[in-house]
């Protein structure tokens, strides 16, 4: 679990203790402060944590506090706590970008959450800084986005093969990212020379083998010169040979050699050269059945099999898609100079629950539909309509309307999954056991799903 932070700002002793604790047995590692001076020393911009503050304080108030990390850093989430007559200037405050309020006497599990949902916030933004951050200082090299298992495990194949050297076969759908692996696996290996990619669903067969491996003038009728092939112009650096599978079996046998000799003749030349250059093959299809029915040579696939990865389709990794959505539409508003959109949590839920059969590079348009304002929205599959209970409109205060969204949000998912409360969680993107606590808490208005406990 990622670090939970926070910076816990009440002047009485009893109940700033008592606070602390709750957070504490949150997981929180919590600094507690008397004072808004005291917690001064603590306030930097690049806090990954919250802060969670009274509002009637000695000295600077909470909306004191609230004003300075407005100045600070306008996305580190304040959660205000509040007296009875404070609470109409806590909703003004929220206005002006207070994250929520608590009113007194309040239960140890309304803070708790409130707090994990403004940590996760943080979190999200944290992470998406650091996104923009890469992006920009290694544009042209496409970062492995998420936090899921699946790419938890690519992100470990390649910390642990880049340096060797070794040719390697990528297994994916269409777009699931494999020329991002590869150029990750790229600038891992610290080879100095060229990316050079290719992609041999692409290249007509006529030219195919003059564009690979090069040839000399006169080689044919239009050769006017020699031509460097792309396999030696990745000199020191690495080959990216995308849907391998639409490659001509008569090319295939040369790939073959070259593999194996590492050197090349130019079509119509005698003089061999030798290669320096990584080779990373990628395929959508499953290429030992090809070679079992003829459409793939299986000796090539043999020699290409040697270190293989799978990469996960979107669909398998729901969890990601909130990651890959902020990143791509901070590359979007760059690219096109656009402002940032914004959405809802019930719209983040609804694209979490949907179909993504062109995987990440659909999201990544879909990204650029947002930025560009002509994203359509029925396009993607509806989630279930909270039943009437749930419906924030039918409760009053702000806490009961939070809480009646949120139990929205977990009914649908619910429901979406069966009740299966593990999947649910993974497509809330919350721990299990979270997930159980809250359909515990919310058990009175979730009469319509019964998950086993």
């Amino acid at each position: 679990m990622a670090d939970l932070l926070a910076i816990l700002i009440e002047d009485e002793q009893a109940v700033r203790l008592a606070t602390a604790q709750t957070l504490e047995l949150g997981g929180f590692d919590v600094q507690a402060c008397a004072s808004a001076e005291a917690a001064e020393l603590f306030l930097k911009p690049d806090f990954a944590g919250i802060i969670v503050t009274d509002v009637r304080l000695p000295g600077k108030s909470g909306l004191d506090v609230l004003e300075k990390i407005r100045a600070l850093d306008t996305e580190l989430p304040v959660i205000l706590i509040t007296g009875h007559g404070d609470v109409s200037m806590a909703v003004a405050a929220m206005r002006q970008g207070a994250y929520d309020f608590i009113e007194k006497p309040f239960a140890a599990e309304r803070l708790l959450d409130a707090c994990l949902r403004a940590q996760e916030k943080r979190r999200l933004v944290m992470e998406n800084r650091k996104l923009k951050l890469s992006w920009l200082t290694h544009a042209a090299t496409p970062d492995l986005i998420g936090q899921s298992s699946q790419i938890e495990r690519v992100r470990k194949f390649i910390q642990g093969i880049a340096a060797t050297q070794v040719d390697v076969l990528i297994n994916g759908a269409t777009g699931s990212g494999k020329e991002v692996v590869a150029r990750q696996l790229h600038l891992a290996s610290g080879r100095k020379g060229e990316f050079v990619a290719i992609n041999c669903g692409a290249l007509p067969e006529a030219v195919f083998e003059s564009e690979i491996f090069g040839h000399e003038a006169g080689a044919f009728t239009s050769a006017q010169k020699r031509r460097i092939g792309k396999l030696e112009y990745a000199q020191g650096g690495t080959v990216f040979l995308d849907e391998i599978e639409s490659m001509p079996l008569n090319l295939q046998i040369k790939l073959l050699r070259v593999l194996q000799e590492r050197s090349l003749e130019r079509l119509g030349g005698n003089q061999t050269v030798t290669l320096d250059c990584r080779v990373i093959a990628a395929s959508k299809t499953d290429l030992l059945k090809l070679s079992a029915q003829g459409l793939f040579r299986e000796d090539l696939y043999y020699r290409l099999n040697v270190v293989t990865i799978n990469l996960p389709k979107l669909n398998d990794r729901r969890e990601d898609i909130p990651l890959l959505l902020s990143y791509f539409v901070q590359r979007a508003a760059i690219r096109y100079q656009k402002a940032l959109p914004s959405w809802s949590s019930a719209q983040m839920q609804h694209w979490m629950q949907s179909d993504w059969p062109g995987n990440v590079r659909e999201l990544r348009n879909f990204a650029d539909q947002l930025v560009l304002g002509v994203a359509e929205f029925a396009d993607r599959d509806p989630i279930p309509e909270p039943a009437d209970q749930f419906r924030p409109d039918n409760v009053s205060s702000l806490p009961e309307k939070l809480d009646a969204y949120e139990a929205s949000l977990i009914q649908a998912a619910l429901e979406n999954k069966a009740n299966n409360v593990a999947a649910a969680a993974e497509t809330l993107g919350i721990p299990k056991k979270t997930l159980y606590d809250k359909i515990k808490k919310y058990q009175k208005i979730l009469s319509v799903i019964n998950p086993p406990l």
